[in-house]
């Protein structure tokens, strides 16, 4: 079981549309997939198709060790039917207290992996969406995880964060997590019309060489549109521009990184 956080601290730049983008193509091409939404905003599970407000149980109660991973998960009808069916494990407002809950509690950055080890055996990849500061719930992600992916936007603040996160990453690594590494960056929002989007491009692959995915991810309106119907891009417009790079993605990350053996998709 490989686990990633989809991480940026910089807002805005595509990090929950790249989560549920990534799950439903590894899905696709035959991955046991879990999504884990560590933000309190819920995007990432209402663009699964899995209503927030309706939740029974939530990575919150996963964290403070009242449900366990197998009992809190939950799946979207909509996707299964589809052949992208991955699991959720969702967040809601709920979330939100966690963070004051469990500055008290022992182990408290350490508890989402805990609670991974009991499903070790029944997924290829976990993907967590994490909120853009760097918090307890960050935290948890960060020490759960084999590596990071960064969507990122080719702009020239996009740099700037960049440095605070790959800092970030390696302070953890030092501290919390020795297995944790920066897996590579995915270029989102990609126009190849703009100059300077070109520019950073060729700056990104100068400076990070082989971090740096083969795929980008074009801007896409089919994409933006999918949330508002509760789908990731992949299901909701699999012909997209944007959809066929996630699933080239999901291809790509399968091979860096290993997972089981592709299989024809249902």
């Amino acid at each position: 079981m490989k686990v990633f956080c989809i991480a940026n601290q910089k807002g805005g730049v595509g990090k929950t549309t790249t989560t549920v983008n990534l799950a439903a193509g590894l899905a696709k091409v035959g991955q046991r997939t879990l999504l884990i939404d560590l933000d309190p905003q819920g995007n990432a599970t209402m663009g699964s198709g899995i209503d927030k407000r309706q939740l029974k149980l939530s990575v919150y109660d996963v964290l403070l060790e009242s449900a366990s991973i197998l009992e809190a998960r939950a799946k979207s009808e909509k996707l299964e039917e589809s052949g992208c069916g991955y699991h959720v494990l969702g967040a809601n407002r709920e979330l939100a207290g966690a963070e004051i809950e469990l500055v008290n509690l022992p182990r408290r950055e350490q508890r989402l992996k805990a609670a991974l080890v009991h499903a070790q055996a029944h997924y290829d990849f976990v993907l967590i969406d994490c909120p853009p500061s760097l918090s307890l719930l960050t935290l948890n992600g960060l020490c759960s995880a084999h590596g990071v992916v960064v969507p990122m936007q080719c702009e020239y603040f996009a740099l700037e964060g960049l440095t605070d996160l790959v800092n970030t990453i390696k302070q953890v690594h030092a501290n919390l997590n020795r297995e944790l590494q920066l897996i590579g960056l995915l270029r989102v929002m990609f126009d190849p019309r703009i100059t300077l989007q070109q520019q950073v491009s060729d700056q990104l692959k100068g400076h990070f060489g082989e971090k740096v995915f083969n795929t980008i991810i074009p801007r896409n309106v089919r994409l933006a549109e999918a949330p508002s119907y509760g789908l990731p891009g992949v299901v909701f417009d699999a012909n997209a521009k944007g959809s066929v790079a996630f699933v080239e993605f999901a291809r790509e990350m399968v091979q860096r990184v290993g997972g089981s053996k592709e299989k024809a998709p249902a």
